[in-house]
């Protein structure tokens, strides 16, 4: 069996396993909070086949990770289900310049299937996406170093759908530092900055 997975005309589909599972772990630790703009306008007909793809494939009504990962996963298990079938039948498998093409022409058709029912149950783009200024008056917990005034330290913040967000933050006066471990509440955001006063400060009141 080890022979098998490990054989060269299985790479790819053995390769789209382990990036399946490496986009999961990321998701898992908090440090898969991208995604992909796919907003980019093409002329012409090559627009149309784009626009056509992306709706058939379900990107729009789930997060983009999970359309790849569910390709991933459906492409991985059709291409080793196939090899394996005409190993056993034959006694050899398919070279990777076939099985790879084969494999993909199943996997793009079932996830677009696929995705329509997935919709329904899991969270959309749409409703889980938040703008980042929608963090100020949250709370902060400083991860790395210690933040003064004009020197902003690492911190970890989570939004309403409690997705994990990694910022720079910096007290909003130089009478306060936040060393690493300290909560604090975010106020104001100055480009990629956040500005923080401690938890419990009334900052409303002096903002």
């Amino acid at each position: 069996m080890i022979d098998f997975w490990l054989a060269d005309e299985n790479m790819f589909f053995v390769a789209a396993l382990v990036l399946m599972f490496a986009i999961g772990l990321l998701q898992l630790i908090g440090l898969g909070d991208f995604g992909l703009d796919l907003d980019t306008e093409v002329d012409g007909e090559v627009s149309g086949v784009a626009d056509g793809l992306v709706s058939f494939l379900g990107i729009g009504r789930l997060p983009f990770l999970v359309i790849l990962t569910l390709f991933l996963m459906l492409f991985a298990l059709t291409g080793l289900v196939g090899q394996q079938l005409l190993q056993a039948f034959t006694g050899t498998m398919f070279t990777p310049y076939l099985a790879v093409p084969a494999a993909a022409g199943v996997a793009l058709p079932l996830t677009g299937l696929l995705s329509r029912p997935l919709s329904r149950i899991l969270p959309q783009d749409e409703t889980t996406a938040v703008s980042i200024d929608e963090l100020v008056g949250t709370r902060a917990v400083i991860e790395i170093g210690t933040a003064k005034l004009g020197y902003p330290a690492r911190a970890r913040a989570s939004d309403r759908h409690r997705h994990v967000h990694f910022l720079m933050v910096e007290p909003n006066s130089a009478d306060l530092s936040f060393a690493q471990g300290d909560e604090v509440l975010l106020v104001r955001r100055d480009g990629d900055i956040f500005q923080a006063v401690p938890t419990g400060t009334d900052w409303l009141r002096n903002a």
